[in-house]
């Protein structure tokens, strides 16, 4: 398996390694990329009947789908303001919707499987580093008239009893967000598919294709796949082979870490088994693993990846800062993850041309949003619906090459800069 060294690796349900693409096959869709988006579409589609390929460069879940922080809970990488802003109220309203859809099929696609590996463990919480408690109780508000969705309000001491620093106020639960062992739920999907008989074949990057006529055809070093439709599901590693798409979205490193096995000093820091994100746009998440013996801390956002024990010293400087009783906690391991960001911050779902989809960028929310997407991809070429469409105002716009990775990073500096303000001045 090629896999990089992360806490996820090291705690792998199994190890089946798939084989290599070597002959020429055929199948009713092909999917180019084994993440969450690819191996979703693919599973919805054979449950249908269809028969399906997967093709996947790496391992099942080598890029961001199988290295991230394990959070599955609704909403988008952007704004529900800007949503509304872009596509009128109730198209967002419908949006939202799709977000909760992808939090309840994840979870029910564990608990259906019995993906033990997956070790879901319920809530969520939301806090703020100054004092906003009454946007907070706004938001809850109007989540529950609009959607009948709770939120639980935390005040200060509330948040403070269980998470025993000074940064933080106020915070919301979420009672039906989750969060999970990414890679062990994306493997669990892989073994369901090839159960029902479609195939996945590792070590196959995509190196051409021909989508023109109405047979398509994907090549690999060392094979060829043919067949009617196309979806193309390879988000922050996507190479050359389909230039519009890669031209659409940055790709953008994220870093995480895992500490030392310290289960009675974890406790004197956090006490709830939630995991734990703060409102900032490249903000701390983090939750306790291993049944509370190892704290999970991810955060900051590149436009390059940087060595991961660089950024390591600089998680640790952000989680002391949070937690100073945390300051003798030992760094066993960290590593980072190429996500792709489209410039509007949605989701990239759609037909590119007759018999040819793709289901990327869900950078920064992407357990819910690759759900939900893969699911929706499949109804399209099922012919089951076009709920798809929904997000067709959030298409395949340049992101600007190397003039948008500069604006990216000026963007972000901006917005820690805002955030620092906010948090002196509470």
């Amino acid at each position: 398996m090629s896999y990089p060294d992360t806490y996820y690796k090291q705690t792998l349900a199994n190890a089946k390694v798939r084989p290599v693409l070597s002959e020429v096959i055929e199948c009713e869709t092909v999917i180019v990329g084994g993440g969450l988006a690819g191996l979703t579409t693919a599973l919805q589609l054979a449950r249908a009947g269809q028969s399906v390929v997967v093709l996947e460069a790496e391992s099942v879940g080598f890029g961001a789908s199988g290295r991230n922080g394990g959070f599955v809970s609704p909403g988008f990488a952007t704004g529900s303001a800007e949503i509304a802003r872009r596509v009128g109220d109730e198209t967002a309203r419908q949006l939202h919707l799709l977000s909760i859809e992808g939090v309840d099929f994840v979870r029910e696609t564990i608990e259906a499987l019995k993906i033990d590996g997956a070790r879901p463990q319920p809530g969520v919480m939301g806090v703020v580093r100054y004092d906003d408690g009454n946007s907070l109780k706004a938001h809850a508000d109007e989540l529950k008239r609009a959607y009948g969705y709770e939120l639980d309000y935390l005040d200060a001491e509330q948040v403070r009893s269980v998470l025993k620093s000074k940064r933080y106020f106020h915070g919301l639960r979420d009672r039906r967000a989750f969060h999970m062992h990414p890679l062990n739920y994306l493997r669990g999907l892989a073994d369901e598919l090839e159960r029902l008989g479609g195939r996945i074949y590792e070590g196959s990057a995509a190196t051409g294709s021909a989508l023109g006529g109405a047979e398509k055809v994907v090549s690999t070093a060392r094979g060829r796949v043919k067949g009617r439709q196309v979806v193309f599901t390879t988000g922050g590693y996507t190479g050359s082979l389909n230039g519009r798409l890669k031209r659409s979205f940055l790709p953008i490193a994220t870093y995480v870490m895992v500490s030392e096995e310290a289960p009675e000093l974890l406790c004197d820091a956090i006490a709830t088994t939630d995991a734990v994100g703060d409102n900032r746009r490249a903000g701390d998440y983090y939750r306790l693993v291993d049944g509370g013996r190892r704290l999970l801390w991810g955060g900051r956002i590149t436009t390059r990846a940087a060595l991961p024990a660089t950024l390591a010293t600089e998680l640790r400087r952000e989680m002391v800062g949070t937690y100073p009783q945390l300051k003798d906690l030992k760094t066993e391991l960290a590593w980072s993850g190429l996500m792709s960001y489209a410039r509007h911050l949605m989701p990239q779902i759609g037909e590119l041309q007759p018999g040819v989809w793709y289901c990327t960028a869900f950078g920064g929310h992407g357990l819910n949003t690759t759900a939900i997407g893969g699911k929706l991809v499949a109804e399209g070429i099922l012919g089951q619906s076009d709920r798809y469409k929904l997000f067709k105002p959030f298409g395949l716009v340049w992101a600007g090459g190397y003039a948008g990775l500069a604006v990216a990073q000026l963007t972000y500096w901006k917005l820690q800069a805002q955030d620092w303000w906010r948090e002196r001045a509470a």
